[in-house]
């Protein structure tokens, strides 16, 4: 190793731009959310759980429905093993 490096040229930010249409963010997550995606990833036999969160957040914001809706189909198959 040198005793010293000139970092005179530089550049502060991210190494790797993201790609276009992409933007990088920190977000905070449960715990709980990012074990349940980075277990999916594995079981599938490795991936980006990253990507998998991205699609699941895609899928949810392009369905036409309302929370109360989602509940209540979510209700609706619950409740039919009951019956």
């Amino acid at each position: 190793m040198k005793k010293e490096y000139d970092f005179g040229k530089g550049k502060r930010g991210a190494v790797v731009q993201p790609e276009p249409g992409k933007s990088r963010i920190t977000i905070r997550l449960d715990n709980e959310v990012l074990d349940w995606f980075r277990a999916k990833a594995d079981k599938q036999g490795g991936g980006n759980y990253q990507t998998m969160i991205n699609q699941v957040l895609k899928e949810y914001i392009h369905q036409d429905k309302s929370l109360a809706d989602i509940l209540r189909q979510v209700i609706r198959e619950e409740l039919k093993p009951a019956a």
